[in-house]
């Protein structure tokens, strides 16, 4: 479900605004400078829980009736936060409990945010007080446009180790197979002797003298995920009952880089408005790559519709190893590339920097330097452009193709002992949406259970995991005419990491038309090539295997190493489609030439004419067509166009090609 944002005619655009941290006389500035600025939407409370129940029962809502009171005066809307994430210290003085385990059994102390366990009694009544108590208050202000329960789930803690997590896991556990012996089933407790006769004798997959069972482990990932995922849906129904019609969302993190202990597309399902948070990985890898690729997935999380970049930075963080500022233009670069894939708008954390605390270094809308600086500058001169693509709301991203990623099956294979560590399900689904991005096509995510028949190609990167059900459709999109690309160690286990009977890849071996008798994974700095049509070579690296073609033809063969003179690609045809199978490591560009071939097959035309790192984008809805071209190279570019068209940001008309400088964004609503 996709909810637009209550009473916001234009993008959203603003951060989080945490006045708590200044005096009120600060308040009266800093609403003039967001008018100034074109801010629209604030998040309001997200850490003031102590602030607003000062003590048990006993609550200071004053402070936070003048906020909103003074934004609405203002024209600016409310993203008003649950502060569930920040429980105050007199909360965990009486419930130490409350504090999580870590799985090692030490408990963490008070002092940070996000420290807590979810299975906590206490801490869940406590959350349904304070919501409640918002609700009650602040449901028909005429500022709220927003609900924005806890912050970031999953991070920095998600699972708890506890006594409460105990009992709540053999609970779940209940429902989730109904009965021990099922149990007993699906976690293969006859290897070592782990047997259990009673629910009472399960733990939490606490620290084990060696590797513990791997699907008990799994299992405590789905069993923590839900457990979050519970918390949120009490909170969420308690402002639906109380403040009907005005939509509620909890900001995601879904960059692979960023958070892996939540299942995104079952969170996608419990919000009314998907809403995402992402910051730039500084790891010396094009950052913009890394951008795509989660909002692309932010989108497929909402579903294709409409969603929302809740958080991000005008430049520099403070919490990785190195955080450099931004260039003049990426800001607005980032941001509007977050809107070409699907953003209603678009947020910051944080509108003031603080002065004191963790992130006093983290960059804001207006620094520490005030409104003399270039980060200024270019806020109010993004401001002025979102205000410029109000049109684009409601408008959809238009994706080329398909890309398969499920969390559960990132969950199980990187538990311990695979048959290489340096094989790791999100590198490669870095390189391989990194290979789809260079020939410029723009990418949905899709469940391995879901509809895949709208693409006419779809990559799976990784999927060591992959139940019956996803086998049977991957095979059925192939018969029906679609290609589909399929990288190693995928389909080996079923859900709960048990090996698919049979010969490897398991459920998917009769798609790709193979069975694989042996991988022989490399070692550290050992590379093999690859050699193919035309006498070209590649080279690669990580892994190798023994391919057996069952009805699929070689395209590559391995020239040296453990496999040499085997099949390392190989092409199936099967029905009205194909399947083409990648058994060791490529990098991006190498991946590149794969995905050509398998483009060739699927239909897909070149983009020879766009140069490298100029990305467009599409929009459209009733409203019309928008072309969206960014340039993150340092030369100008120029953009074929398929029909004239005026561009947004300055009004003039183009036809034929749009001209791009170094940097910059244009945005092209594109005649009919």
């Amino acid at each position: 479900m996709s909810q637009t944002i209550t009473g916001l005619h234009r993008l959203a655009f603003g951060g989080d605004y945490n006045p708590e941290q200044w005096p009120e006389s600060v308040w009266q500035e800093d609403a003039r400078l967001m008018r100034e600025a074109g801010v629209t939407l604030v998040s309001v409370g997200i850490f003031s829980w102590a602030l607003l129940e000062p003590a048990p029962g006993r609550y200071d809502f004053g402070w936070l009736d003048r906020l909103l009171d003074l934004l609405h005066e203002h024209g600016i809307r409310v993203d008003l936060a649950t502060p569930t994430v920040a429980p105050p210290a007199w909360f965990y003085r009486a419930h130490p409990e409350a504090l999580p385990v870590s799985r090692d059994g030490m408990r963490y102390s008070f002092g940070s945010r996000g420290a807590i366990c979810h299975s906590s009694p206490a801490y869940r009544e406590a959350a349904a007080r304070i919501t409640t108590e918002l609700a009650r208050r602040y449901g028909s202000h005429p500022a709220l446009a927003l609900w924005h329960v806890h912050n970031e789930y999953g991070v920095p803690v998600s699972a708890c180790y506890c006594r409460s997590c105990a009992a709540h896991f053999r609970r779940w556990l209940r429902n989730a197979h109904g009965s021990l012996d099922a149990v007993n089933e699906a976690w293969g407790t006859a290897f070592w002797g782990q047997r259990y006769t009673a629910y009472e004798q399960i733990d939490p997959p606490r620290a084990t003298p060696t590797v513990g069972n791997p699907a008990q482990q799994l299992d405590y990932r789905r069993f923590t995920d839900a457990t979050l995922r519970e918390n949120f849906r009490m909170e969420r129904d308690i402002l639906h009952r109380l403040a009907p019609g005005i939509p509620v969302t909890t900001n995601f993190m879904t960059a692979l880089s960023q958070c892996d202990s939540i299942d995104y597309w079952a969170w996608g399902r419990e919000v009314d408005l998907v809403t995402n948070d992402h910051y730039l990985i500084t790891d010396g890898r094009r950052t913009h790559v890394n951008l795509a690729m989660a909002a692309d997935l932010t989108r497929s999380v909402a579903g294709g519709a409409p969603w929302l970049l809740l958080e991000h930075s005008t430049s520099g963080v403070n919490w990785q190893p190195r955080n450099p500022a931004k260039r003049p233009g990426e800001m607005a670069r980032n941001s509007l590339a977050h809107v070409a894939r699907g953003s209603e708008g678009a947020m910051f954390f944080q509108w003031r920097q603080s002065r004191r605390g963790a992130e006093k270094f983290h960059s804001s809308m207006l620094p520490h330097g005030g409104t003399d600086t270039r980060i200024w500058r270019e806020v109010v001169r993004l401001g002025t452009d979102l205000g410029e693509l109000a049109e684009v709301r409601g408008t959809r991203t238009a994706a080329d193709v398909a890309m398969v990623w499920d969390w559960h099956s990132w969950w199980a294979q990187s538990l311990e002992w695979r048959p290489s560590e340096a094989h790791e399900a999100r590198e490669r689904a870095d390189g391989f949406y990194e290979a789809l991005y260079d020939r410029h096509l723009t990418v949905d995510f899709a469940h391995p259970e879901a509809d895949l028949s709208a693409y006419p190609l779809v990559v799976v990167p990784a999927l060591y995991l992959a139940t019956e059900a996803a086998g049977r459709n991957l095979r059925a999109y192939v018969e029906n005419g679609g290609t589909l690309v399929v990288s190693y160690f995928s389909g080996i286990v079923d859900e709960h990491d048990a090996v698919h009977p049979g010969p490897y890849p398991g459920v998917l071996r009769d798609v790709l038309g193979l069975t694989v008798e042996e991988w022989s994974p490399l070692l550290d700095g050992e590379t093999v090539r690859i050699d193919g049509p035309g006498g070209a070579s590649l080279s690669a690296d990580v892994w190798t295997e023994f391919v057996v073609p069952r009805g699929a033809e070689t395209v590559w063969t391995y020239a040296d190493g453990p496999a040499a003179g085997g099949p390392a690609v190989t092409r199936h045809r099967l029905g009205l489609g194909t399947a083409w199978y990648v058994s060791t490591r490529l990098d991006a560009a190498s991946l590149g030439t794969i995905t050509a071939a398998a483009c060739e097959d699927a239909g897909i035309g070149a983009h020879d004419a766009l140069p490298r790192d100029v990305e467009v984008v599409r929009r459209s809805g009733e409203g019309g067509r928008y072309l969206f071209a960014l340039n993150h190279s340092d030369q100008e570019a120029e953009v074929p166009l398929e029909s004239s068209g005026t561009e947004l940001l300055g009004g003039a008309p183009v036809s034929g090609k749009l001209t791009v400088p170094a940097g910059a964004v244009r945005v092209v609503r594109l005649d009919a």
